[in-house]
Formats: structure tokens, sequence, C-alpha cells
């Protein structure tokens, strides 16, 4: 008997595997990390995704380009706007069509919403994730704002496929720019409560402060980036390096840190919001008048060749590949997604952290596991 209860004690310093997820609720979607323990402290980590793959790529390959929008909402359904506006931009750029300015200043103004709404469900359920229940509902709280507007403007809260090749569904809602004022007005008065609450709480920054260094050098060696990749000084902002629709007509600031903690993570989103409502500030009373689409063919045939675009959606780097055969519908399509690149530095985040920390490591990379499972 003796012998038996020795087999099954587990010895000090002896590695013990223990699998978070994949149906975790700080995972936020349905992914396992496979942890390997000594004591509390992590050996190693490995990420087993695959839970909820569709096979989206590869459907897109039978779609036609107007449907592949409705597919592109699904990945990362937080930047749903984001992702329809870079397979336009790409269908677009093949077909050399210049959409109207309207279309542009209104694209823009919906990614820059978009990002602030995904970015406060982060901090919602980053602080929920660290114990801090009340930002869970300051955040939604926020967030329906947007959310109003975009049910009022598209008819949906959430995918929304407004985007179309060569303009826009339909014409913006007559209340559509000053619903935008309204809510910068009120978000600005409410952005010092989320440091109030989180940012300059002491446990909080106990908790995050030099967890999870990320250098400068591993985020560029990894492809990490967006905030996370900014957080440690990468300047890889989309908008800045190869500016699209209406970034070159706007002055914002690239959020940069150097030190690469979790801290600094959750610091570079704050500090995002901020700059995308300076965004808005200067395009919501400068839309210009005309057609909300340009005039296309009913059937998009793209001419033979390859064709790539690459966005800034709200947590990195989102890339468009297509390759074209001439007809309806692409030879390939290919998505580089940032949510992909960002999970697999979770190993060298984690390993020599206690397992408690490991909530709020993966919780500053701001996952979103359909983009992965695309």
């Amino acid at each position: 008997m003796e012998e038996v209860i020795k087999d099954i004690i587990i010895k000090e310093n002896e590695d013990y595997i223990i699998n978070m997820g994949p149906q975790h609720p700080s995972t936020h979607g349905v992914l396992r990390f496979e942890v390997c323990l000594v004591g509390e402290t992590v050996k190693y980590l490995i990420p087993h995704c695959g839970y909820i793959h569709r096979g989206i790529e590869k459907m897109c390959e039978k779609d036609t380009y107007q449907q592949i929008i409705h597919l592109t909402d699904r990945m990362d359904y937080l930047s749903a706007h984001i992702n329809n506006e870079a397979v336009c931009l790409c269908v677009e750029n093949a077909l050399q069509v210049q959409v109207p300015e309207r279309v542009v200043y209104i694209r823009t103004i919906l990614s820059e919403l978009s990002r602030i709404a995904s970015h406060q469900l982060w901090w919602a359920a980053f602080g929920m994730d660290m114990g801090a229940l009340t930002t869970f509902f300051y955040g939604l709280r926020d967030r329906e704002k947007i959310l109003d507007i975009f049910e009022e403007s598209f008819g949906s809260r959430l995918l929304h496929s407004f985007n179309t090749p060569g303009g826009l569904m339909h014409d913006i809602h007559p209340n559509f720019q000053n619903g935008i004022k309204e809510f910068i007005k009120y978000f600005r008065k409410k952005l010092p409560e989320y440091d109030q609450l989180l940012t300059n709480n002491v446990i909080f920054k106990e908790r995050s402060i030099g967890l999870g260094v990320l250098s400068k050098e591993d985020a560029i060696s990894f492809g990490i980036t967006g905030p996370s990749g900014r957080a440690s000084g990468f300047a890889c902002d989309i908008r800045k390096r190869f500016p699209y629709s209406a970034y070159d007509k706007v002055q914002f600031n690239e959020i940069l840190f150097n030190e690469g903690d979790t801290f600094h993570r959750y610091k570079a989103r704050i500090e995002e919001m901020k700059e995308s409502m300076n965004i808005l500030e200067q395009l919501v009373d400068n839309i210009p008048a005309g057609d909300y689409t340009a005039k296309l063919k009913p059937i998009i045939k793209l001419p033979v060749g390859e064709y790539y675009q690459r966005v800034e959606a709200a947590r990195g780097e989102l890339g468009v590949y297509i390759i074209s055969d001439g007809n309806k519908n692409p030879l390939r399509v290919k998505f580089r997604t940032p949510n992909f690149s960002n999970l697999f530095i979770m190993n060298k985040l984690a390993a020599g952290s206690k397992i408690a920390d490991l909530v709020a490591i993966s919780g500053s990379l701001d996952l979103v596991i359909p983009d992965i499972d695309r």
C-alpha cells in the first residue's frame, strides 16, 4: 500500500502537466494550453489551436469576391469592419479602381470606431481575468455606445459586412456624424475612469509590471505586431508605415513603449483609444459629399496575378493575399492574421513565471481565437 501511495504522490521538482482549456473562462475562446509545471512555476507551455477551424481560406476559393466579405467578418469578429476593408482594398487595387473620397473617409472612421470598441471589450475582460469585476461592467457600458451607432447605421452590431468592393453597401445614416461626436464627448470623460479603476491600482501594477517581458528583438523575430509589438518598441503600425484609406490625411501618434511587459501592453491599448478619438475628431466633420460606391460590374474578375494588401487591425497586421486566374472566384486566398502570430510567443513569455500569472500574460496579448482557427 505504501508503494502505491508513493507512486501517486508528486515529488518535489517533478514535472507536472496540466491542461488549461480548451474551454477555460480566461482564454475567451476554444484554446488549450498544455502547461508543464515545476511546483507553481511554468517550465514550458505548448499552445494547441484548431478546435474551431472552419477552413475560411478554402471556402473563399469557392466564393465570389463580394461573398468573401461575409467570411472575413468571422475571423477576428472584433475587427470585422477592418477585415472587410482589407479584402476590399486588395480587390480594388487589383482592379485599379479609385473609390469615392466619401468612402475613404467613412471606412477610416468605422475602422477607428471598431478599434475603440475592440479595446473596450479587451479592457473589460482583462480586468475581470485579473479579479477586477467592475471593469467588465464599465467596459461593456461604454462599448454599447459604439454598437448603437453600428446598429443604427448597418442594422448589425458586430458582424457588419458594410464594405463591398468599390465602396459601401449603402450610404451612412443621417445621424451617423452626430452619434460619433456625442460618443467622443462621452468617452473622453469616461476613459480616465479606466485609469482610476485599473491602471493606477496598486495590486494590478504589482501583478503586471515586469511580467512576461517581450524584447524588441523577439517581437520582430516572432512577427508580433499591433499594441503587443509596439509595447516592446517595435514600430509596426501599418497606418503609419504603409498608409491606406484616409490615414495619410490625419495626424496621430504611434504609441510606443520600450518595457515590453504585461503592464505596457495594457498601456499601449489605453493610449491607442485616445489616438483613435483624435483621428475621429479630424474626420467626422469633413466627410466629403458624393457617391458611396464606385461603379463595378456585377461579376468581379481580377486580372491574372498575385495581390497583397495589409491593414492595421485591432490586434496587429492583417494581410490579404490573393492569387487570381481571371475567374470570378480567387484561385488561392491566404490571410496573415495577427492573432496567429501573437499566440506563439506565449511559451517564451510564460516560461519561468507562476501559473497564476499565465492568465495575465495571455490576456495582455488580447487573443481572439476564431482569428487563429480561421
